[in-house]
């Protein structure tokens, strides 16, 4: 077994935990209610043949110890399958703080609604919050990006043509009874609530003493409100009818999918070229043979720029462009010794190159990070490294087909702007149990930093032992190797999921295969280039 498929097998058995939702206590109280737990209720919801690709399952992640754990940050989300047409769930976890949403919740929704919006993906809500964690609120509440924004996308979405569906199935209190009412269709089961004020807050603020039932029960919202389309007596009844009304959609995307093709090499083979560490070196070409379809990858300017390669291929019959940093070093044609997973000049320029033909052809990106960072040093300075590097972030920037981005190894420093990270709008940012992203490496990190705090001291007047610098330097490396941890960054939604290697392949066709077949309604152009 390599590192890699332990290092995957690991996180698989972290995520089971992670999907295990809330207390013993928490999802014990569902049945007491007659409900269903929020895994139940995807069960019944979803397609039994099509995978479910969750999005955000470390979320939260180890980030609020103060008030306990947050599994998945208390909403499960993900792109799943109903009557085989392709959907965005959006659903609470009432077992974990009665489904009350954190900072990392609100981050999560939104992540899912921007993902739905990218595919044009029906979006279904199924709704059992008891709203803002208030100890919280002044990082949930007001911002642009706090809660609110899930309401005025619910608005957005809406105004696309874009089906929004919510359920009602346990509480729905408060500033959070807005996004249903806000989607296309209702739904409510009978024992829910849906209200702005709960009981003790309207008594507290006008002295009503108010019924339940009467104030925002499901009986009253279908028949004296009007609120609710659609009254089910359970949750079985209303995922049954939600599931019903998703088959009246109609797909836009073109007919019946493809057969699989068949890779060069099984996609396993990852676990063999790729280590966990990212020490080992290997030729970024066979790991696409486990990923493309056999025979299909075309290089584009094979002999130049050899640290990254550019490459057409297909994914189940779908045409795409690839840029993947290469990790073997390699020899230029001027006999320049370049390292592996190191951008240069050349690179580049000819990846930026690469993303400009594939706007002008409509296909579709998919970046493989493995990158270190660009080169640095008085040669690199002097061939123009910031030029380049200006002009691929400008393409990949204004950049208009659907992008997508899987991070094998390292995304440190700029080389993870310019190979479309987070900041630049991919449509999927997955990465593999190795990946690690930060400014920097941990190690050059630690020690950059470790010389600042030893000059700090020193003019102070203080004058530190070997062993005392040692010390100082173990502790910041320790630190910034848990901050470079992939479950540190997915906890705080820098990517989607994390996957197992050999299921890249699969997510990135399932991916492809949700592209609306419209055309982007905004025309391909760039900003000034430096040449």
């Amino acid at each position: 077994m390599s590192d890699l498929r332990a290092a995957a097998l690991e996180i698989e058995k972290q995520e089971q935990t992670l999907r295990d939702g809330g207390a013993r206590s928490g999802r014990q109280r569902q049945p007491s209610l007659g409900r269903l737990t929020v895994r139940e209720r995807l069960r019944e919801l979803l397609d039994d043949d099509a995978k479910f690709y969750e999005i955000g399952l470390w979320a939260a992640w180890e980030m609020y110890d103060e008030w306990g754990e947050v599994p998945a940050a208390g909403v499960v989300t993900g792109i799943g399958r109903v009557c085989g047409r392709p959907v965005m769930v959006v659903a609470n976890d009432a077992s974990v703080k009665a489904g009350a949403f954190f900072p990392q919740s609100v981050k999560k929704v939104l992540r899912a609604q921007r993902i739905a919006q990218s595919f044009r993906l029906p979006l279904l809500y199924l709704v059992d919050s008891a709203g803002v964690f208030l100890p919280l609120q002044d990082e949930i509440f007001p911002d642009e990006d706090d809660f609110g924004r899930i309401f005025r996308n619910n608005a957005v979405l809406s105004a696309m043509g874009i089906p929004q569906y919510a359920a009602v199935m346990g509480n729905c209190i408060a500033g959070g009874a807005y996004l249903p009412v806000l989607c296309d269709k209702l739904l409510m089961t009978d024992g829910s609530q849906m209200c702005l004020a709960g009981r003790s807050l309207v008594k507290a603020a006008i002295g009503q003493d108010a019924d339940p039932e009467e104030l925002g029960g499901a009986k009253m919202h279908a028949e004296t409100s009007g609120t609710v389309d659609f009254r089910e007596p359970d949750d079985h009844t209303c995922l049954a009818r939600m599931r019903r009304l998703v088959e009246l959609i109609s797909d836009p995307r073109s007919g019946a999918r493809q057969s699989r093709s068949a890779t060069n090499r099984p996609p396993t083979d990852a676990y063999e070229l790729v280590s966990a560490d990212g020490k080992r070196e290997y030729d970024v070409r066979d790991l696409l043979g486990t990923i493309v379809d056999a025979e299909s990858i075309q290089e584009y300017k094979a002999e130049y720029g050899p640290t990254l390669v550019t490459a057409f291929a297909r994914i189940d019959g779908r045409a795409v462009g690839i840029v993947g940093n290469q990790r073997t070093r390699s020899m230029t044609a001027s006999h320049e010794l370049q390292i592996g997973g190191v951008l240069y000049g050349d690179a580049v320029d000819k990846a930026a190159r690469f993303v400009l033909d594939c706007n002008q052809n409509s296909l579709p990106l998919v970046f493989l990070q493995d990158v270190q960072g660009f080169m640095v040093g008085i040669d690199a300075e002097q061939s123009g490294i910031i030029r380049s590097g200006a002009k691929l972030v400008n393409a990949v920037s204004n950049s208009v087909v659907p992008k997508f981005t899987v991070i094998v190894g390292g995304s440190f420093g700029a080389g993870n702007y310019a190979l479309c990270g987070k900041a630049y709008d991919p449509w999927l940012i997955l990465a593999w149990p190795g990946a690690r992203y930060a400014v920097m490496g941990a190690k050059t990190a630690a020690s950059t930093l470790t010389d600042l705090k030893i000059r700090d001291a020193e003019r102070s007047g203080k004058v530190l032992s070997e062993t005392e610098k040692e010390e100082l330097h173990s502790k910041i490396r320790q630190r910034y190797e848990r901050q470079t941890d992939i479950r540190y960054g997915a906890a705080r939604g820098w990517v989607d999921a994390i996957i197992d290697p050999a299921e890249t392949r699969i997510w990135l066709s399932e991916a492809i295969a949700m592209i609306p077949t419209q055309p982007s309604s905004t025309g391909f152009r760039t900003g000034v280039f430096q040449v």
